[in-house]
């Protein structure tokens, strides 16, 4: 569907590619198919990574999944896997996965300006020795976020540099953030779902429901 809410807008890759220009050599080269060791090592250092996926007609979702760094397994050069702690049950992310498999991961190491990039291919299972070795607080997780590795690369730092994102002199005060309680009782929009009430269950999941 064309977009008529803008003048000029980008219609092909000729125009996008006369205005851009191409990647370097070095930017072309830089993708790789497997986790190398250098890969492998910073996976084993994230704490956080944010995945994508879409469903069968691209509409797309993003979703970050964190917990103590390495938690999620290289099982060889080919393949990953994430494991799915409790959440809300919506489970957009592997309702995605079941109609399309295609995925992306940016994983993030704290003070680490470059990301690592992944892109792949997502299989949702339940293999026991596999989850049983994500184990937290004598928790298995019922199912893991398997990926068959089809790129990896390194994507630089210009984006947390313009942000400042790990820079704590550019936070803001606790005071002046977006209260996600508030948004959360507008979005709802439930007689019994006040702010408050939405504030004190988010805090009570947080301390017993995290594994």
């Amino acid at each position: 569907m064309t977009n008529t809410r803008f003048k000029e807008s980008i219609r092909n890759e000729d125009e996008l590619r006369a205005m851009m220009g191409n990647p370097s050599e070095r930017a072309r080269n830089k993708v790789i198919s497997y986790l190398d060791e250098h890969c492998r090592g910073f996976i084993k250092m994230s704490p956080f990574l944010v995945m994508s996926t879409s469903d069968r007609d691209g509409n797309c979702d993003s979703s970050p999944r964190g917990d103590a760094p390495g938690f999620v397994q290289v099982i060889d050069k080919h393949y990953l896997v994430i494991p799915d702690r409790p959440g809300n049950k919506r489970m957009d992310s592997m309702m995605n996965m079941l109609a399309n498999p295609k995925i992306g991961l940016l994983f993030m190491i704290p003070g680490l300006e470059e990301t690592l990039r992944i892109n792949g291919e997502a299989t949702i299972i339940r293999d026991d020795d596999i989850l049983e070795q994500m184990k937290v607080n004598d928790k298995t997780p019922l199912l893991g976020i398997a990926v068959r590795v089809e790129q990896c690369f390194i994507h630089c730092a210009k984006a947390f540099k313009r942000s400042g994102l790990w820079h704590p002199d550019t936070w803001y005060e606790p005071e002046e953030r977006p209260k996600p309680a508030r948004i959360l009782a507008a979005h709802v929009n439930m007689p019994d779902m006040t702010e408050e009430k939405i504030a004190s269950d988010l805090q009570e999941g947080y301390k017993t429901r995290l594994y």
